[in-house]
Formats: C-alpha cells, sequence, structure tokens
C-alpha cells in the first residue's frame, strides 16, 4: 500500500498505474520465457521426457498470458506469428489493478530463478511471495529441489540436508525482514498480522467467492469450526508431500500441480491464481496427447 501512496492518484491520473501494471505483466511474461527456455518441465537432473521434443518456445508459453492495456477500457496485444498474448483472466486481474500481481510476480520469479540455478534470489523471490500472500511458502520444498538439482550438476554436489537448512533460513530470514519493515511502516505489529495473515488464517470473512471453504463454513455448526480449519489447512498442506514423493524427479511439475491445487483449495482464491495456474500449463505440451486409458 505504501508502493502505491507513491503513484499520482488513479481517479485523476489513471496512466501511470496503468503502465505500472503493464510493466508488471512485462516482467511476468519476461520470467515465463525464461522458464520455458530453462527445458526443466522436458529434461531435469532425474528425468527426461518421452517427448521431449514436443515443446512451445518461451514466447509461445507467454502468449498465454496476458497484457494489461495502457488505459481501462483497452487492451494491448502483443502479436507473434500466429499467436496473441491474450489471458481473459489475466487481463481481468490487470484491470482490477489487484495487488495478487505482486504476488504472482513472486513466484513465477522464484521459479525463473531456481530454474537458472541461482537459488539465493529465488527464495528471495519467494520471500517476498510469501509476505504477501502467505500460501507460497508452500512452494518451497519443491522449489529448493529445483535448486538442489541445478546445483548438483556441478563436479561437486552440495550436502542435502545442509543446502535446504541453508536455503530455509535465507526464507525465513527474508520474510522477517519484510515483517520488520511492515512492522516499522504501520507501527502496531500484531494489529498487522491479525488484519492480514490472521484474516487468511482463521477465515472470519464467508462472503460467497470463487473458492469452496465459504460454502463448507457457512453450513457448519460454530462448534466445530476450529476443527475443520485445522484439517482444511491440513487438506491444503498435505498435497505437498504427496506429490513430492510422488514427482521427485520433477520439481518443476511439482510446482505446477500445486499451483493449480492452490487455486481451489485456498481460502480466498481468485482468478489471478487460476492465470497463473493456466500459464504454467503450456511448458507440459507435451504432456497434451496422453489420455487416461483405465
Amino acid at each position: 500500500m505504501p508502493l502505491f501512496a507513491l503513484l499520482p492518484d488513479a481517479k485523476s491520473w489513471p496512466l501511470p498505474t496503468a503502465i505500472f501494471y503493464f510493466l508488471v505483466d512485462l516482467l511476468n511474461a519476461y520470467a515465463l520465457v525464461t522458464i520455458s527456455a530453462s527445458g526443466q518441465s522436458v529434461k531435469s537432473r532425474l528425468h527426461s521426457a518421452v517427448r521431449k521434443h514436443v515443446r512451445w518456445d518461451g514466447v509461445s508459453v507467454a502468449a498465454w498470458y496476458a497484457y494489461s492495456g495502457f488505459l481501462n477500457y483497452t487492451y494491448l496485444l502483443t502479436y507473434h506469428g500466429d499467436r496473441f498474448l491474450f489471458n481473459p483472466l489475466t487481463i481481468a486481474t490487470c484491470l482490477a489493478r489487484a495487488t495478487s500481481v505482486f504476488t504472482t510476480s513472486g513466484i513465477l520469479f522464484a521459479v525463473s530463478n531456481a530454474v537458472g540455478g541461482n537459488s539465493i534470489n529465488a527464495m528471495l523471490a519467494l520471500g517476498f511471495a510469501s509476505y504477501l500472500s502467505l500460501y507460497p511458502a508452500l512452494l518451497f520444498i519443491p522449489l529448493v529441489l529445483v535448486c538442489y538439482d541445478r546445483r548438483s550438476e556441478g563436479p561437486n554436489p552440495p550436502n542435502v540436508g545442509s543446502f535446504i537448512a541453508r536455503h530455509a533460513a535465507l526464507l525465513l530470514a527474508s520474510v522477517a525482514g519484510l515483517l520488520g519493515l511492515s512492522c516499522l511502516i504501520t507501527g502496531n505489529f500484531w494489529e498487522f498480522v491479525s488484519a492480514t495473515y490472521g484474516f487468511h488464517l482463521l477465515v472470519p470473512d464467508l462472503t460467497p467467492n470463487v473458492g469452496l471453504w465459504w460454502y463448507f463454513f457457512i453450513e457448519m455448526f460454530d462448534s466445530f469450526r476450529e476443527f475443520f480449519l485445522g484439517v482444511f489447512w491440513l487438506h491444503l498442506a498435505s498435497y505437498v508431500g504427496g506429490l513430492t514423493t510422488r514427482f521427485r524427479r520433477q520439481p518443476l511439475f511439482i510446482i505446477t500441480a500445486l499451483l493449480g491445487v492452490f487455486a481451489i483449495f485456498k481460502p480466498y482464491p481468485s482468478i489471478s491464481d487460476a492465470s497463473l495456474f493456466f500459464a504454467l500449463l503450456p511448458l507440459y505440451r507435451h504432456l497434451f496427447p496422453c489420455e487416461y486409458s483405465p
């Protein structure tokens, strides 16, 4: 919020805010191009896809992501060959000027730095995303696996335990630093925490939304509320262990799958969460021809 205070008033001067969101979208698209160019979705240290030659280039993957217009009523579409950068979910998010685009940026840059071997920047970006929205912290395990696999491709692979511990400490330090900055700005740390993270954890607002939690909790007796809050959060967190155990050889796929789970099962999901998941799906074009056979 203090960042937006630096911009001119959006009602009187809408163009600076629109340009700001447009630039954020450009950065997100650039991160998608970097992730696609790394080839981690089809070939990693422990996994090589059978159809690894079936893939889209980075620009095509970024084409699934939308760029916002300079004005509220126009879209800026970029043409590349036969592909348009047009995703209605992302466009709607940008036109609404939701702060969730910054969480998306943190996640995408965490992944792009991880596949590029820059584990320090990956943890800092994940810390930024976790500070904004809490749930990206659940991506730590698959993200640190991506970093470890990239580091292990060198001649001297690091020790697994110490590698994870160092990066966990870095993530915690980045979040703690941002929380400390928030404390200095707000002047009341506990009020800030209860109004942000406490709101997500305790789910006090049961206004209908695109998620599932509100519908379940409005049908529930108050005496069971704390129990099912714990159950729902355990359910959301349990996907991390299950997917990591099953797809250890493909950590980038774990991240993509978890983002899809978050878009459905987090307390207050939005179309921005769905647009992020859809943005990473084109990385797995080689899986599109696969069909389930009972």
